[in-house]
């Protein structure tokens, strides 16, 4: 089975708070949007896969989020839940295009 990728437009860049999560829905997923002190945006999926927690409103620290209901330490680059904890969350692709974060599904 083949799947197509598709680049969609979200939000403009100075509207995305640094260190602040945004969720997004697309197509029926729940996305957890950052932009981090470095200027990078990073998105993974919205929801914490050990407490089921919405991660656009976790903490972030450098380039984890920690989930709001129990501190589960999340990479924003791999997805990868750090230990003694364990899980992963989905990470999608993101750019910036002329003050626009887009994200590719």
């Amino acid at each position: 089975m083949i799947t197509t990728q598709e680049k969609i437009k979200i939000i403009d860049l100075a509207s995305l708070p640094i260190q602040i999560g945004k969720e997004v829905v697309i197509k029926g997923e729940s996305i957890a949007l950052f932009r981090l002190s470095n200027e990078d945006v990073r998105a993974i999926e919205g929801i914490c896969p050990g407490t089921n927690g919405p991660l656009a409103e976790g903490i972030v620290s450098g380039e984890y989020v920690y989930c709001p209901l129990r501190d589960w330490k999340i990479s924003l680059i791999t997805g990868e839940v750090q230990k003694p904890d364990d899980g992963t969350v989905k990470t999608y692709k993101t750019e910036v295009i002329d003050s626009y974060v887009y994200i590719t599904v």
